[in-house]
């Protein structure tokens, strides 16, 4: 059986402004296949007062799925069977970016240990949508961003960045993105990273593993990227 997908909907900070429009399309035909499809939210009255504020379907409101710091333990492992049996999940969160800091993590990090597939409507921050599609524990991250070009010095800030135990974020150009990636194979070689490339593209890929596997499964190397070093526990 095909497993289903999770699609995370960042949503407006406050309730005056609409959903984002491509968003608000994949719901409304999420709707259309409303038995292969599961709406979470994360909490009952404010999640139901935006999805009618927005214009989506009225009938929807009855069956939602929550997901919040009080019960995220049990429903992660009832979500995970919907996705399973082949089922689709939109996650939603009171205002934001699901995931980013909510227990919403805990769902995208036991998709990524199944190999389901998971992804974001648009969101205009990469660093952060990186982040939140990573699943890695990020209470506390290092936004390193571009490291030297010169490989002397390049190799010394890997250094220093692998001795941080919090989740670090760094950016650079495409054309750098396999010499990165070497790098860190013989500095880090054990250490688990995410890279996401272009995020919210029809191409998005999402990759998880130590440096030796993300090369591995990599088709193409130059395109735009974010990578994440998972902290260390």
């Amino acid at each position: 059986m095909k497993k289903g997908q999770l699609t995370i909907i960042p949503t407006p900070l406050d309730e005056i402004h609409p959903l984002e429009g491509v968003a608000k399309a994949l719901l409304l035909k999420a709707c259309e296949d409303a038995a292969a499809s599961i709406f979470i939210i994360e909490d009952l009255r404010p999640g139901r007062r935006r999805w009618l504020q927005w214009g989506l379907p009225r009938e929807q409101v009855e069956d939602f799925e929550l997901l919040n710091e009080h019960n995220y333990r049990q429903q992660t492992l009832r979500l995970l069977q919907f996705l399973q049996l082949g089922k689709n999940l939109y996650l939603m969160s009171d205002g934001g970016l699901p995931a980013f800091c909510d227990p919403g993590r805990e769902l995208i990090a036991a998709c990524h240990e199944q190999n389901i597939k998971v992804t974001a409507t648009p969101f205009q921050n990469s660093v952060v949508l990186a982040l939140a599609l990573s699943g890695f524990p990020h209470h506390r991250f290092v936004f390193e961003g571009f490291i030297p070009v010169k490989t002397e010095q390049r190799v010394a800030a890997l250094q220093s960045i692998n001795r941080q135990k919090s989740a670090v974020i760094l950016m650079d150009t495409p054309y750098r993105l396999k010499n990165l990636l070497l790098l860190i194979k013989d500095i880090a070689p054990s250490r688990r990273l995410f890279l996401a490339m272009g995020l919210n593209c029809p191409d998005e890929t999402l990759l998880l593993g130590n440096a030796q596997k993300v090369i591995k499964n990599i088709g193409h190397f130059k395109r735009e990227f974010i990578l994440i070093l998972a902290p260390v526990c």
